[in-house]
């Protein structure tokens, strides 16, 4: 039966995805619903708004709000907000309640702009579609906003008014897609607090840092986790984008074709928890057939990186195929990659194909309780809420 899920929980939702991209850029979030969108972004699908404060607002529409179309409401609610709080920019993110009214996000955002003084950013997710979704919007629309065509001469040094962040030295890249929602790694991390031995505290931003100025970087931008709107600015500077997870391939290509910034997609391995016992399975995993599971990027990469490790016999065709509930790009996919979107899909996946080796959230092994091959945890905050 279509969209019947026995053994999988709900996965986090649009809203969730975009609200992630904009938690750490100085923007005051509004989620368009009546609280309960709100209550779960900040309850489940945003660590970082546990230990950290973010500026996150529930509409609190009421049924005749909703019914009536009353935007004057929100405005009003929103112009009073920004008395008492500093914000860089206003974000509205959808929910089922204005997709069913069919809210104009053109009209609020005139609306809100001329009421605030700030720009604004609508984004039109309605919480039927998967986080990633929103993730893709929120990451285009943000570019968009803030570094956007007329902005093109900044790659030759042109200044560009009132931006501190106008130089960007040799060696910079820009990271596209780390939000909690896809990267996976540590419990504690986004708090700032990493769970290795020596508890040296750190964020997930700093890791990045770290991982790729290691890599022959001098200057590493992961927008969004532990940068700001500056950056985002400054993004036409940037001498390489990389992108590790698919919900921010549209926003590199927008970048790639206004600004001739290359990207590429690549997602740190070495920060995963357990990464090392991942490793050392590795040469078990010879001559025998392989299923991925998780977000595209993270899943394509350790791919590529299991095909390394086996090199021994070049040209050797390895059975490993990459599974997604979420999107899946046509130019990172691999014959036989698969886009799961019903349990019963996944129960008859694993069922017809014998797998020897499935990487993966746990949470996706109630549903295949007559697996017989190796497991292997690779946990995905989005589908289970694990960290």
């Amino acid at each position: 039966m279509k969209g019947l899920r026995k053994y999988i929980a709900p996965f986090a939702p649009d809203q969730s995805g975009a609200a992630a991209v904009f938690c750490q850029l100085g923007a005051m979030v509004i989620i368009l619903d009546a609280g309960g969108c709100a209550g779960n972004i900040c309850g489940f699908d945003e660590p970082r708004w546990f230990d950290s404060r973010s500026a996150i607002f529930s509409a609190g529409l009421r049924d005749m709000d909703a019914i009536l179309g009353r935007d004057d409401r929100l405005v009003e609610k929103v112009v009073k907000a920004c008395r008492r709080l500093s914000c860089h920019f206003i974000v509205v993110i959808g929910t089922p309640v204005p997709s069913v009214i069919a809210t104009d996000y053109r009209a609020l955002t005139r609306m809100l702009e001329k009421k605030t003084g700030l720009p604004v950013i609508t984004i039109d997710t309605n919480g039927m579609e998967l986080y990633d979704e929103g993730a893709r919007k929120a990451y285009t629309a943000v570019f968009k906003k803030f570094s956007p065509k007329e902005a093109e001469g900044v790659r030759t040094g042109i200044p560009v008014e009132n931006d501190q962040a106008a130089a960007c030295p040799a060696g910079t890249a820009g990271i596209l897609g780390a939000t909690p929602l896809d990267v996976t790694l540590a419990s504690g991390s986004f708090a700032g607090k990493r769970t290795d031995k020596d508890e040296t505290e750190n964020d997930y931003g700093d890791w990045l840092k770290d991982y790729y100025r290691g890599r022959g970087y001098r200057t590493v931008l992961p927008y969004g986790m532990g940068t700001g709107l500056l950056e985002i600015k400054a993004a036409g500077r940037v001498d390489e984008n990389i992108v590790i997870s698919p919900s921010a391939l549209e926003a590199a290509r927008y970048l790639q074709k206004v600004f001739g910034t290359p990207y590429r997609t690549d997602y740190p391995l070495e920060t995963l928890p357990g990464w090392e016992n991942i490793l050392k399975e590795i040469p078990h995993m010879r001559d025998k057939k392989i299923l991925i599971v998780h977000q595209q990027v993270l899943a394509d990469t350790l791919r590529r990186r299991i095909l390394e490790e086996l090199s021994d016999d070049v040209g050797r065709d390895r059975d490993i195929t990459v599974a997604s509930w979420f999107n899946l790009d046509k130019e990172l996919a691999a014959p036989g990659d698969v886009r799961l979107r019903e349990e019963d899909q996944w129960i008859e996946l694993v069922r017809d194909n014998s797998y020897d080796y499935i990487i993966g959230d746990r949470l996706f092994l109630a549903a295949i309780k007559g697996f017989e091959g190796e497991w292997i945890d690779l946990d995905h905050f989005a589908v289970s809420g694990k960290r």
